[in-house]
């Protein structure tokens, strides 16, 4: 029996995902599916560069604004939701496109992952958080880089509640973190498309993407969040943009000086992104998002054959 098709689209922030997805969408009659960890939360539109109230409308979009910023969403949960999206796209007879930046959403719901099985040790836990709050984040991160480097690699180092995370089913388990996460086979026909520009002409993207944030109320959209009580600490408030700008509310950064941040750290950022989604990799097309036509034209011969 051959298996459905799934188009994936992936690459780095700023790329064109969103603009190319909608409109490839449209062409065949698809729903998105977002694997941008960011677009979770509700409330962080202009930060986290989230598809516009026009662009929304053009096709249908899921898992976007599901969870309040003080909320969290396993990678379990998402890989759920994602499945059973995808179940009923099928079922109206529709394309769908799974559109992101975040390597382990996707490839959960493409390969079929089964997350380790550890059950929370809140002691390990507390004794971690503990030396996070005595050493700093960047000491445990550190730690978990001496111990496992596959898997730091792959997680923001901001990010201390995954390094945390990771480091319990180390220590719990005795095994490499990065070795635990079994793949099973997709059960999708998977056409993937890997969006690339040159790295100055993307650079120079991020920067018009900050501009273009802060023209358009990111701070303000900071100063609301922490206004409605949400603590500046949590995971939400850690990602590119809001951590910056809460330096910028609480007198400790200006806005230029959040500007440059916001750059340096996104460039981090796109590199490890690429080590998620190669340009090496033979099972992703890597295209210019100028390139449409090809990109239908790829999807339609490589739709024929599932």
């Amino acid at each position: 029996m051959s298996k459905p098709p799934l188009i994936l689209i992936v690459g780095a922030t700023a790329v064109g995902k969103t603009e190319l997805a909608i409109k490839l969408a449209e062409t065949f009659n698809g729903e998105i599916i977002s694997a941008d960890s960011r677009l979770f939360y509700k409330g962080m539109d202009v930060g986290t560069a989230k598809p516009s109230k026009e662009e929304l409308s053009r096709v249908p979009h899921h898992l976007i604004d599901i969870v309040n910023p003080d909320e969290t969403l396993s990678l379990a949960v998402f890989q759920k939701k994602a499945t059973d999206i995808i179940e009923n796209i099928y079922k109206r007879n529709k394309l769908p496109f799974l559109v992101g930046g975040t390597g382990q959403y996707v490839r959960a719901v493409t390969e079929g992952w089964t997350p380790p099985e550890v059950t929370p040790n809140e002691q390990l836990r507390n004794v971690l958080e503990k030396m996070k709050e005595e050493r700093g984040k960047e000491w445990l991160y550190a730690k978990l880089k001496g111990i496992d480097a596959e898997a730091a690699e792959k997680i923001d180092a901001r990010n201390y509640r995954r390094t945390i995370r990771a480091l319990e089913v180390i220590f719990t388990t005795g095994k490499k973190f990065s070795e635990q996460r079994s793949k099973g086979e997709s059960p999708y026909h998977l056409i993937s498309i890997g969006l690339t520009r040159p790295r100055e002409e993307l650079y120079k993207r991020v920067d018009e993407r900050i501009e273009s944030m802060f023209a358009n109320g990111l701070v303000d959209e900071v100063k609301g969040l922490l206004n409605k009580g949400y603590s500046p600490t949590l995971p939400s408030m850690s990602a590119i943009g809001y951590r910056e700008c809460v330096s910028v509310v609480q007198g400790h950064m200006s806005i230029e000086q959040a500007k440059v941040e916001m750059r340096r750290t996104t460039r981090i950022f796109v590199r490890r992104q690429s080590n998620w989604f190669k340009e090496s990799d033979e099972s992703i097309k890597w295209f210019h998002p100028n390139q449409k036509k090809e990109i239908e034209e790829y999807i339609e011969s490589r739709v024929r054959r599932a």
